[in-house]
């Protein structure tokens, strides 16, 4: 046996460098002959044969090596008979991968949008209604259940084989944002350590956050920009560097000790923070738009939520155990760790959204239109015309209606009301119930515990019960028990002696609450918005974040320091904390109604319609009708507005709840949509300049600070 296996392992690799030799001879001298003639039989011929080149060159290369390895004796890591056999199975599936025969879907998927696009002519390819039509409310009536189809077994396999790759896919995107929000929440237990190890006041560690949040409001609007432009895996590592930059300056900052330089690693930090979360979302919603999106989304926010609770719950014991600076190492090789995952998901992503047939992005569709420029300039041109109509002009928002502005204002309250708490809660938890700075860290860790658990219950709700309101049942729900909360820490200490309560209730209320703030994105605008709408969505909801992190730090710092800060100032914290839950519940409750006003519009519309037709099919029956429905026939324009609508399917236009988003809103509406604009643009205004000012009077100036 020793015998046979001394021999068969070389032998076995000569055979395989022969055959690749002969193999990459053969298609360079094919990809050479093809270049220099300027023709090719398709596009998928000179993509295999680059494939075919690229497979033959790595057998040759890593065969050669495995046979001097063991001409020389090398027994090192890489020359033992686990790696050969975990080449051997990499090499054996890329080349059974060129084997498949399917139809290259990239092709297939540009030559229906080319059909659509001569059948449609200029017309927009998307129909300007959301991409979940049965909105806010639901429509349970009328609602037929889906029923088990019997699929032949070549079609279970191609199921099997898609659900291998968007998990491959989730799993990826999952790992995109552990780094950043690990990162995220190391500071908040380590704030008294801070403030007596570095000498930071109130005001300076409410900086440090809004340093982090405020490059936010307006960043994920541009990662959405990005996104559509450059797609989701450029823009996702584009973002990833930068989290990793932030993080080393804000590393070498506590090295240092020097709190600016902290601050400005926080800045950074911020730049990619949250264009990273909008492409996670947004590679989520495109490989899971119609196979479970509330579940994968759950998971996909569950990753980042794991490593805040992590991160909130490791912190300090890392402290303790290893020395200060032990959770910013930590947080750093995260962030590597992440900008690693997505080279591999950049290196992978053809073969995820072709084999998952997710949707083509406008990147996609231009590199599609290039690949056969060389064989029909006019396909080109018109796949380039159909990627210009998939991108997203910001001054477009204005136009989505009330619905999705006082989605916005939504946004802005729980950006007020969420993430401040958080960062607040440890020193709130110690101040008001005098316990120890590592008994406060612990119980302050549990508010970030609840989506571990609730994520996956909550979009497996959304996605099983998504002709019921269950999305604004949801958000009440949340919003009634942090309100709870809040009225707990703000009661008196002597009353209540414990924070226990208010955590759990705390825990439960925003363990699943920032999900349905995602998932309500697509029953409120149309596909074509989605990234923006994101963006938007994360953009007010860290303004919202800066804004009152800011206040709360000069709230906290405004008091002499011989006062009772726990009876004081934490106690009109928490009274702001109370009342804008309430406002964010009111809103909530508003965004139901509009809701309810436009479905009723639309059942009024539709009997008007439907009343409109049944008399002009009796009228059709005269012979005066006829003729002049036919003169008029000639003289109507082809691509007139009101037959738009025969574009559109049966499903949106006879759904309930599924009233057309027209872009072209009544002026009254549009009116208010450049005036909701306006004002979330000076807000975000108003963000950057109370956060310089402050920075500029009390950033660094604390005496006995240790530089």
């Amino acid at each position: 046996m020793a015998l046979l296996e001394a021999h068969y392992h070389p032998f076995l690799f000569a055979m395989m460098t022969l055959s690749g030799i002969a193999e990459l001879g053969l298609t360079s001298f094919l990809i050479s002959a093809g270049n220099e003639n300027g023709t090719w039989p398709s596009p998928r011929y000179h993509s295999m044969l680059i494939m075919f080149c690229f497979n033959a060159a790595w057998t040759t290369l890593f065969s050669t090596t495995y046979i001097l390895w063991y001409v020389d004796g090398a027994s090192h890591v890489l020359a033992n008979v686990a790696s050969s056999v975990i080449w051997l199975v990499i090499t054996s599936t890329l080349w059974l991968q060129m084997n498949n025969s399917e139809e290259d879907y990239r092709r297939s998927t540009c030559d229906h949008l080319l059909e659509v696009t001569r059948e449609n002519g200029d017309e927009d390819l998307e129909p300007d209604l959301p991409m979940d039509s049965d909105g806010l409310l639901g429509h349970a009536e009328g609602h037929e259940e889906e029923q088990d189809i019997v699929t032949p077994a070549s079609l279970r396999s191609q199921r099997r084989r898609a659900f291998f790759i968007r998990t491959v896919a989730l799993l990826c995107a999952c790992s995109l944002s552990v780094g950043s929000h690990y990162a995220t929440n190391i500071l908040g237990p380590l704030k008294s350590r801070l403030k007596r190890e570095l000498g930071t006041s109130h005001t300076e560690f409410g900086l440090l956050f809004s340093a982090y949040s405020l490059n936010s409001t307006w960043t994920p609007l541009v990662g959405g920009v990005l996104a559509s432009r450059l797609g989701t895996t450029y823009t996702s590592i584009l973002a990833t560097g930068v989290i990793l930059l932030g993080q080393i300056f804000l590393l070498c900052g506590d090295i240092w000790g020097n709190i600016r330089l902290m601050t400005l690693g926080l800045f950074i930090f911020g730049l990619g923070v949250s264009p990273l979360a909008v492409v996670q979302e947004t590679i989520i919603v495109r490989f899971f738009r119609s196979h479970g999106l509330g579940v994968s989304m759950a998971f996909g926010l569950i990753a980042g939520k794991g490593a805040s609770f992590v991160s909130a719950r490791t912190s300090y014991p890392l402290t303790e155990r290893f020395g200060s600076r032990a959770p910013f190492y930590v947080a750093t090789t995260l962030a590597a760790i992440s900008v690693f995952v997505n080279l591999m998901y950049i290196s992978l992503s053809k073969w995820l959204v072709d084999g998952a047939g997710a949707e083509l992005e406008a990147p996609d569709i231009s590199e599609e239109a290039k690949r056969r420029l060389a064989i029909s300039l006019t396909e080109a041109q018109a796949l380039e015309k159909v990627a210009e109509k998939r991108k997203v002009h910001i001054r477009q928002i204005t136009k989505l209606g009330d619905l999705f502005w006082v989605y916005m204002g939504l946004n802005i309250f729980c950006g007020m009301i969420w993430s401040p708490f958080t960062h607040l809660a440890a020193n709130i938890i110690e101040t008001r119930y005098h316990i120890s700075e590592q008994d406060a860290a612990n119980s302050a860790s549990y508010l970030l515990a609840g989506p571990l658990v609730l994520y996956p219950l909550c979009g497996y709700l959304v996605d099983h019960r998504k002709h019921t309101p269950i999305v604004i049942q949801l958000l009440l729900l949340s919003s009634s028990l942090t309100m709870f909360a809040y009225f707990w820490f703000a009661l008196s200490p002597s009353w209540t002696k414990t924070p226990v309560p208010g955590i759990v209730s705390f825990a439960i209320g925003h363990g699943f609450s920032p999900l349905l703030l995602v998932v309500l994105v697509p029953k409120i605008v149309p596909s074509k918005y989605i990234s923006t709408a994101l963006g938007a969505h994360k953009s007010m909801e860290q303004t919202g974040s800066t804004l009152f992190q800011t206040l709360a730090g000069i709230l906290l710092d405004s008091k002499k320091q011989d006062e009772n800060i726990g009876l004081t100032t934490f106690q009109y914290l928490l009274n702001a904390f109370l009342s804008l839950n309430v406002l964010e519940c009111g809103t909530i409750v508003l965004l139901a109604y509009l809701q309810y006003r436009k479905k009723k519009e639309f059942r009024f519309r539709r009997r008007q319609r439907s009343s409109g037709l049944s008399a002009g099919s009796r009228l059709s029956d005269l012979p005066s009708t006829r003729r002049l429905s036919q003169s008029s026939d000639l003289e109507t324009p082809l691509l007139q507005e009101s037959d738009g609508s025969r574009y559109l399917s049966t499903d949106a236009l006879l759904s309930e709840n599924s009233p057309r988003h027209d872009i072209s809103k009544d002026k009254g509406e549009v009116r208010r949509g450049k005036f909701m604009a306006v004002f979330c643009v000076l807000l975000v205004i108003s963000a950057w300049i109370i956060f310089m000012i402050t920075a500029w009077f009390k950033l660094g100036q604390t005496k006995g600070r240790l530089n």
